[in-house]
């Protein structure tokens, strides 16, 4: 596990599971050891935060490439945090250049980490949960490891969008580990992504009670 992200586990993981006081469901299928693709809803900023609180391995998420690239002593420190943290980079520009971020991913997977992935792409602007995109069976097919659904409950009510900090609620956040789903053997034409991505989305839903809306999510003004 990088240095930061251990430190932060001891300090920020340890403060939100004292003060919060979130509940974990189904934490005994979370892998000890291997990788998988953790494949949540998206409902707030908080969910990488409780997330990575409720998984007691080193959890890698997405961070766009500007976190990597500033300028001076800002840029510097971004840079370096991004880095310490193990965060895996994405750009914004789409196409080839965002296919990088998939490129990283994979040996990281097939090491034996574990990749945090949102598969609405964006965050869901009214609670309810969108239809999911295939990158996530697509990524999960390629590196040959399940797909642990997750489920967060509560996050938008702790830190709705526009608040910085999460609001001290304890108790009100829910986390939900799914049942791992094996994507070994399975195909990655278009047809069986689908298949594979609106399975977990399925299984999300399950576990969160939401209202699924069989479209992508909107998405959110710059």
């Amino acid at each position: 596990m990088p240095l930061i992200y251990s430190i932060g586990k001891l300090t920020v993981g340890n403060a939100l599971m004292v003060g919060w006081k979130p509940r974990i469901e189904g934490i005994e299928n979370v892998p000890k050891t291997g990788g998988a693709i953790f494949a949540g809803n998206h409902l707030s900023v908080a969910d990488e935060l409780f997330l990575g609180a409720a998984v007691p391995r080193h959890l890698a998420f997405w961070a766009k490439s500007d976190y990597f690239v500033g300028k001076g002593v800002k840029g510097f420190f971004s840079r370096k945090l991004m880095e310490g943290l193990g965060a895996i980079r994405v750009e914004r520009a789409g196409g080839r250049a965002a296919l990088t971020a998939f490129d990283a991913a994979i040996p990281a997977l097939k090491g034996g980490d574990l990749v945090a992935v949102y598969p609405e792409g964006t965050r869901s602007p009214d609670g309810k949960l969108y239809r999911g995109r295939t990158g996530v069976a697509r990524l999960a097919v390629a590196a040959g490891v399940p797909i642990i659904p997750v489920g967060m409950i509560g996050t938008e009510v702790v830190q709705p969008i526009g608040q910085i900090y999460p609001k001290l609620m304890r108790g009100q956040v829910t986390v939900k580990f799914g049942e791992p789903i094996d994507t070994v053997g399975r195909s990655d034409d278009r047809t069986s992504l689908r298949e594979l991505t609106d399975q977990v989305m399925g299984e999300i839903q399950k576990m969160t009670g939401q209202e699924y809306v069989p479209r992508y999510a909107p998405k959110r003004p710059e």
